[in-house]
């Protein structure tokens, strides 16, 4: 009597089946259509291969439509790529051709490399073999047979690749048609079910296993989707995010560049710097009633950071200096050898504050914010205009409070840190929620309180939006020392960026012997909360002219009116309105050139000032201005006093509006 699997389906029925019947048999027996849409199974949440047997366990059986199949989709697509490249350069060595955010790519070994002009080639051979609808197979090889193989092909990556596994694991080589290669899977079931919504995208240079000793070789990157709509959605957000680079938008703008003498910090132009000031001015304003500003400083002893764990966890990514004196006079006795550290992040300082002079409950919670220069060291690779550098500054801020307190100050961060998303446009935001990862600190009950207290902040934050905030669980997610709220916005084109953080810390008021006097008159060790809104102020300037495409709010923008003149005529009215909007507060500049007016738009334009007012003959003598919108063809014309009043309250912040809002419907009350 042969032996039966018990399978449980998502609608959960239980049916029996032969051992030894595979997942497309399963999918046979319940209908012949869902057999041809199946392109893998999951048993238990794990993806498998249509043909592999069953075992006992709950499965699904899985379409294109499934979000699990695009992993599968891009993976063959990477394999097809690979057998396309062999077609039309025999010779050419693959390596590893892993799947990727947003698409795959694969390494190859090529005398000459590839070019951009080789990919409209490579994806038509690719078409030629999906539509070959050739079989995905799977055979199990041994390691001797694998590696006579591959070597008698000369394929000496692969004969490295097969020593590189582990004894004991199954050496798994997979077929489509004729060709084959070395690979874990799974698979769908035929090539065919890859579809046509794919793309290659560029070539690069890469050494091999990211070694710079090794070899170098090209590596092609492709985009595969379910649908054509999505590929074609996906490459519409590319295109659109060249346009919105902040790295090019921000030298049209003047605002700031990079230079290899100063690999990931910013020099920041006069403009720049005026937006980056307006930045921190409007959150010195929002946190001017609740927050102590402080500043610490900028080089610690490395002592310090050994205490904190910094040293032992994050030294990698730290920078460590001496004094000059010292490492070109080894031989002077008096000299201060000490090895100290530029600090990467402002909370063991703002520990240092806490802790200066004794403090009783009830001071807490006592909110320490800093707008903190700090380093952290990059690889140049991964250096990205202002969106990954190695000098930044935080808008971050501890809270010290009693664990009554917690929740309730975690609720107010989240006020604030949304009201300020908001503030700049942002309003679909995701706020999520890591739980413990393995390796931490801190015993289970009190990670078991902290996560229970956020876990019900999280269901508050939810239920007070009304559904507008999305939230979830990053399970394993959290930091070491305690569990983490993230905020991720999205932008224009629909691009996720994560920047806001509240994090419970256990660690480091227990590992600088922090505390307060409770009311008990006992040393009881405060929580601390970490917060950021912005996170990098330099990072969420570059999110900000990226979605706003350098069309920044009037508030925002560093430059905000240009007063240019028709005619030498009007330069003298044209100067008298400068000089009525300078004294409304607005940022102003005069364009009276000898040139014509639809050339000074044009190129004022360029550099994105938000307004621009035009003066000829006709608005000096009847005191009016003809203003002209970036990114607009229409002309507005207004009485200079109305001008000067629709623009200041324009430019006036949003927080700075609703004070004066707030103040004057108290007046009438």
């Amino acid at each position: 009597m042969s032996q039966s699997v018990s399978l449980t389906f998502p609608d959960g029925s239980v049916r029996s089946y032969d051992a030894g019947a595979t997942g497309k048999d399963v999918a046979e027996s319940i209908s012949k259509s869902l057999a041809k849409k199946a392109v893998a199974i999951a048993i238990d949440g794990t993806v498998r291969d249509l043909s592999d047997p069953i075992a006992n366990g709950k499965i699904e059986i899985l379409t294109r439509s499934d979000p699990r199949a695009l992993e599968l989709i891009r993976h063959d697509a990477a394999h097809v790529m690979a057998e396309a490249v062999q077609e039309l350069w025999p010779g050419t060595q693959v390596t590893i051709g892993p799947v990727i955010e947003n698409g795959f790519y694969y390494d190859f070994a090529k005398n000459e490399p590839f070019t951009p002009d080789d990919l409209p080639k490579i994806e038509k051979k690719m078409k030629e073999i999906i539509a070959r609808n050739a079989p995905f197979t799977k055979q199990i090889w041994s390691r001797e047979k694998a590696k006579e193989v591959f070597a008698a092909k000369g394929e000496s990556y692969k004969v490295e690749l097969v020593d590189a596994i582990p004894e004991g694991q199954d050496l798994k080589i997979y077929n489509q048609g004729d060709w084959f290669d070395l690979c874990r899977g799974p698979h769908m079931a035929s090539t065919g079910q890859i579809g046509t919504a794919f793309k290659l995208m560029k070539v690069a240079g890469a050494y091999w296993r990211g070694d710079s000793n090794n070899p170098m070789l090209t590596r092609i990157y492709g985009t595969a989707w379910a649908e054509q709509a999505e590929l074609d959605n996906y490459l519409h957000v590319l295109a659109e995010a060249e346009k919105r680079d902040h790295r090019k938008l921000g030298r049209e703008m003047d605002l700031f560049h990079f230079q290899e003498e100063g690999p990931g910090v910013v020099f920041w132009h006069g403009k720049g710097w005026r937006i980056f000031q307006t930045l921190v001015s409007y959150m010195r304003r929002r946190l001017d009633a609740d927050y102590q500003e402080v500043n610490a400083p900028q080089v610690l002893d490395t002592a310090l950071w050994e205490t904190s764990g910094h040293w032992g966890w994050y030294q990698e990514n730290m920078f460590a200096v001496k004094s000059a004196h010292a490492l070109t006079h080894p031989e002077d006795k008096e000299a201060d050898n000490r090895i100290f550290a530029l600090k990467p992040m402002n909370c063991p300082g703002h520990v240092q504050i806490f802790k200066h002079g004794l403090k009783s409950y009830r001071e807490l919670p006592i909110r320490l914010a800093e707008f903190g220069n700090v380093h952290r060291y990059e690889p140049s690779g991964a250096l990205h205009g202002l969106m990954r550098v190695r000098g930044f500054t935080q808008d971050d801020a501890h809270i010290f409070c009693t664990d009554e307190q917690m929740a309730a100050e975690c609720l107010k961060i989240n006020d604030l840190i949304l009201s300020v998303y908001e503030d700049f446009g942002f309003k679909e935001i995701v706020v999520k929620l890591s739980t413990r990862p393995d390796k931490r600190v801190g015993t289970d009950a009190l990670w078991d309180r902290a996560e229970s207290v956020m876990m019900d902040v999280l269901k508050t934050i939810e239920a007070q939006s009304g559904g507008r905030i999305k939230t979830g669980i990053l399970p394993g997610e959290g930091a070491f020392y305690g569990p983490k709220f993230e905020y991720t916005l999205k932008d224009a084109i629909g691009r996720e960026w994560q920047c806001g953080t509240t994090q419970v810390d256990f660690n480091l008021p227990e590992r600088f012997g922090a505390f307060y006097i409770d009311s008990n008159s006992e040393k009881t060790q405060p929580v601390m909360i970490h917060r950021a809104i912005c996170g990098s102020m330099e990072r969420f300037l570059g999110i900000l002219i990226e979605n706003f495409a350098g069309h920044l709010p009037l508030w925002i923008s560093p430059l905000q009116v240009v007063v240019a003149t028709i005619t030498s005529e009007a330069d003298g009215y044209g100067q008298e309105v400068a000089e009525a909007l300078r004294d409304a507060g607005l940022v102003v500049e005069t364009d009276f050139r000898n040139e014509k007016i639809n050339y000074k738009v044009r190129e004022h334009s360029v550099t994105k000032v938000p307004v621009i007012i035009v003066c000829g003959k006709k608005e000096a003598e009847e005191r009016t201005v003809n203003i002209r919108r970036l990114g607009s063809q229409e002309q507005t014309s207004l009485s200079l006093d109305d001008a000067i009043a629709a623009l200041s309250l324009e430019a006036t912040p949003p927080d700075v509006k609703r004070k004066a809002e707030a103040k004057k419907a108290k007046a009438l009350a």
